[in-house]
């Protein structure tokens, strides 16, 4: 670089990255984490699972679509910052309504570009996902030693609800469809199947595949109890994706969860959904060194021997070898045969790691939502 340096990125081992700070001022603490999805960042951005990670882009184009409030995944951005190669790229789209800096500068969210994003990578697979602190300073002052204090003074995500600061405030109905060429997004009409889908920190797209399944979504918060779940007579019972440890959302959530297996209503989950029905049925849950964020993961279907591209954003994953006997292992990643999937013997109840609503990603996994559809018929 030939002028200062206005952002810094200090890792909890002391080691210091400099760049070109775009988006909002100030600094933030985090996991540091990459993605290696090469479209998609705004959606990355707004995903919920992303609460308190910071995301290094390995795809060295960032903002060359610009952003389009269609494409968010919730209301605002969530995962704390991000890294990328280069300075973001002009937009051109014709869908865009504004470009990447604007949109996190008025949402308080940090970028930094000008970094060696492979090296970052590499240390991350290496060293496992390292707590950070990010800094934006238009005037290039940094105090580098405050900041490496605040990294190694950050709790992390082992041990943190998360779920409770992404999930909505109160229940409501959704009916909107997926996104299609030329009306975009369509409203659901008729009857089909009562889900309740509880938030952890949904996608919007996921419950959108539940509409396009022909579901009657009503999406409820995170703290809800069987009680209110089971009063709106459902059909079956979603568990969304969402961010943080698992088990500590798993202390209230768990209880909730086994009372409605009781009821023998199909029931599917997705990543932290997956993981906390797990839990439930009574396997254990773990960290993983740098966890899965992507969208180019190669899973395999043990039942049918089917390989699916998928979309994946973990860092913690259900260790199969807990699984209890009445419950089959059925997905399992290429990459380093990590759980992806179980479903229990005999019923309707089943869940995936990766992310079949894709966004950013492929749709190999779609037809989980219509199997999910068809198991609430079936019931």
């Amino acid at each position: 670089m030939t002028e200062r340096p206005t952002a810094c990125l200090v890792l909890a081992d002391g080691t210091v990255f400099y760049g070109k700070g775009f988006g909002a001022t100030g600094q933030t603490v985090a996991e540091l984490c990459f993605n290696t999805a090469m479209t998609g960042y705004q959606e990355i951005m707004t995903d919920p699972s992303y609460a308190g990670q910071v995301v290094t882009f390995t795809f060295p184009h960032i903002g060359n679509t610009g952003i389009t409030a269609e494409d968010d995944e919730t209301a605002d951005p969530v995962a704390a910052g991000m890294i990328v190669k280069w300075d973001p790229t002009e937009p051109s789209n014709w869908r865009m309504e504004q470009d990447l800096t604007t949109w996190l500068a008025a949402r308080g969210r940090i970028g930094m570009g000008g970094v060696d994003t492979r090296r970052l990578t590499r240390a991350i697979r290496q060293q496992g996902a390292p707590h950070v602190c990010l800094a934006h300073d238009p005037e290039g002052n940094f105090d580098i030693e405050a900041m490496l204090k605040q990294a190694r003074a950050w709790q992390g995500l082992e041990g943190l609800d998360l779920a409770r600061d992404v999930t909505c405030a109160q229940s409501y109905r959704w009916d909107e469809m997926r996104w299609s060429w030329p009306e975009g997004y369509s409203k659901r009409t008729g009857n089909g199947p009562k889900v309740v889908a509880i938030d952890y920190g949904a996608k919007r797209n996921i419950l959108r595949c539940l509409a396009s399944a022909g579901c009657d979504v009503t999406v409820m918060p995170a703290s809800t109890t069987a009680e209110d779940i089971l009063a709106q007579n459902p059909d079956g019972v979603f568990l969304s994706n969402g961010p943080g440890d698992p088990a500590a959302t798993g202390a209230y959530a768990v209880p909730m969860i086994r009372a409605i297996l009781d009821k023998n209503l199909p029931v599917f989950g997705i990543c932290l959904g997956h993981q906390m029905l797990a839990l439930a049925l009574g396997a254990k849950t773990v960290k993983m060194n740098h966890g899965h964020h992507g969208a180019n993961h190669p899973v395999k279907d043990l039942e049918t021997g089917k390989v699916e591209i998928t979309s994946m954003n973990h860092g913690f994953t259900v260790d199969s070898q807990t699984l209890p006997d009445d419950v089959l292992e059925t997905h399992v990643s290429l990459f380093d045969g990590s759980n992806c999937g179980i479903r229990v013997k005999d019923r309707p109840i089943f869940s995936v790691q990766h992310h079949p609503e894709a966004s950013p990603g492929p749709q190999d996994s779609y037809y989980l939502f219509e199997r999910f559809a068809a198991a609430m018929a079936k019931s």
